[in-house]
Parts: C-alpha cells; structure tokens; sequence
C-alpha cells in the first residue's frame, strides 16, 4: 500500500545524503592525492614518465564513470576478484576525480611564470624546494577556484552509484518512491538536497576566483 510523503521520508532521505558526502570526500581526498602525482609526473620532462600518464587521463576522461563502476564492479569478480559496491563506486569516483585534478593541477604549474622556475633555479634550490617554496604556492592560488568548482561535479556523479547498489539519497530515493509512489515529490526534494550541497561550492568557487582576479592586478 502506498503512502503519503513525509518528514519520515525527507529524513530517510538525509541519511542518504550522508552516505553521498563520504563518497564525496573519499573521492576527493583520494583523487586528490593521484591527481597531485599525476599532476607533478605530467610535467616531467621526461617522456617515459609523462607520455604514460597522458595516456591514463586520457583514457579515464573518454570512459563514462558508470562503465569504469561497471567494469569494477561486474568484470572483476569474473576475474575472481569480488568488489563492494561502496568500493567499486569508490575506485571508480578517485579514478575519474584523478584524471581530471591532475588536469587541472598541472596546468596550474605550467602556468607558473617560467621566470619563477628560472629564479628558483639561480637560487640553487633542490627540486622539492623549488616546488615547495616558490611554485606550489603560486599555482595553488590559481587552482583554488577550478578544484572547489570541480568538487561539484563530484558530488552530482556520486548519484550514478546508486545503480550498482550503494545507498545514497539517490538509491534510497527509489526506495521511498517506490513506498509512496510520488516521483514528482521524491525526485524534486532530492534535487533539492543535492543542490543544498552543490550550490555553496559554486559559490565558493566563484568567490575564489574574484579574489585571485582582484589580487593580480
């Protein structure tokens, strides 16, 4: 028997919500850290380093996130390695936020002033000493405002792992759509959610970006 919507199905809803931001921030937190490695071997000099992770990312960002879950989660137990959902979701999610924060990042050093690099250089500076003391700081500035803009996109495809069964307010909302049987309701307060959480970031990452702005001239 199907029944009317509410506050009960609003809070069923909410704790899924918080299975969506841990998804969201191992993600990040992972992702984050791959994405720095892949941003600092994408800008060796080297083509044996940086020839190889090219081919990753560019082979991460042509595939769907839900085939890379798929392929996770469906293929590798033929293989005989058997995955959770949440862990397939996850590896998939760090992958894709991998790729393209490494994207992001290495464009930001390389986008560091080469008279920077050649200054450190005169100063004798180790490798790790260049970057820690003179690039990294130039190019986090200008890579705060596209990282805290693409946590967004993080967040919205966390939803697709609601198809391979995580329980994320995507998913629970199929279950309480199918209690009460009102998708304009369900669906309408879990976009609602989703951009009580998107919504800031924006924001934030629009604040960010004017504040560098103001802060070159």
């Amino acid at each position: 028997m199907f029944t009317n919507f509410s506050l009960i199905h609003v809070q069923v809803l909410l704790g899924g919500l918080v299975w969506t931001v841990v998804l969201s921030l191992i993600s990040f937190f992972f992702g984050g850290i791959v994405g720095f490695g892949l941003a600092l071997a994408g800008i060796s000099k080297s083509r044996w380093v940086a020839k190889p992770i090219a081919d990753y990312v560019a082979l991460i960002q042509g595939s769907p996130v839900l085939v890379v879950m798929f392929v996770i989660y469906f293929g590798l137990p033929i293989l005989g390695i058997e995955v959770g959902s949440l862990a397939a979701a996850g590896i998939a999610l760090v992958l894709f936020s991998s790729s393209y924060l490494g994207t992001i990042w290495r464009a930001c050093l390389e986008s560091v002033p080469k008279t920077q690099w050649e200054a450190a250089d005169c100063l004798a500076l180790s490798y790790w000493q260049r970057m820690g003391f003179v690039v990294l700081p130039q190019a986090i500035r200008i890579a705060t405002p596209p990282t805290v803009g693409f946590m967004v996109q993080i967040v919205k495809n966390t939803s697709l792992a609601s198809v391979i069964g995580v329980v994320d307010v995507t998913y629970v909302g199929k279950q309480v759509n199918g209690a009460t049987f009102q998708p304009f309701t369900t669906y309408l307060v879990i976009a609602l959610l989703y951009f009580c959480l998107c919504y800031p970031l924006s924001v934030l990452s629009r604040r960010f970006e004017r504040v560098y702005s103001v802060n070159r001239r």
